[in-house]
């Protein structure tokens, strides 16, 4: 019997106080699922980032637009979206902030970090109109046929 995709979903307002609620969602579902101290940190970290350009450069502040979150599950692989209310950007437009020019730049370092702390990292057009960013990472251990994590 295949595995069910599990599936978390939450609406956030465009406000500060909602990236602390998705970092601790998040941290959380990474902990429970058997991510060990630092996967668990850097993935809050990744999603800190992400939600914050959601609040700021996607809803530009707008306390009338939503940010939702959601977390889900296949065999190997822990996904989560981020998905504004925004106009979406090109991730290949982000400027390398390691790069020399850039280096005293601010923008791009969100990217950079999430990037660095997830296995994968894609920006797609939301079925809204607004941004989904979506990073993955691998499970420590896959999920059985019951829907929870194998232990090796």
């Amino acid at each position: 019997m295949a595995a069910k995709t599990q599936r978390l979903e939450v609406s956030l307002d465009t406000q500060l106080e909602s990236v602390d609620l998705a970092e601790s969602i998040v941290m959380r579902v990474a902990e429970a699922a058997g991510f060990g101290e630092d996967d668990v940190h850097k993935l809050g970290m990744a999603l800190r980032e992400g939600v914050v350009n959601a609040y700021n450069y996607g809803n530009c502040q707008d306390k009338q637009k939503k940010i939702l979150l959601s977390v889900e599950f296949e065999l190997e692989t822990m996904i989560v979206h981020i998905v504004d209310e925004g106009c979406g950007f090109d991730l290949s437009e982000v400027a390398d902030p390691l790069a020399e020019e850039n280096l005293l730049r601010t923008s791009g370092r969100g990217i950079f970090l999430m990037r660095a702390f997830t296995d994968d990292l894609a920006v797609r057009r939301a079925q809204t109109g607004g941004c989904d960013l979506v990073m993955s990472k691998k499970l420590p251990h896959p999920i059985s046929g019951n829907g929870r994590p194998q232990p090796e």
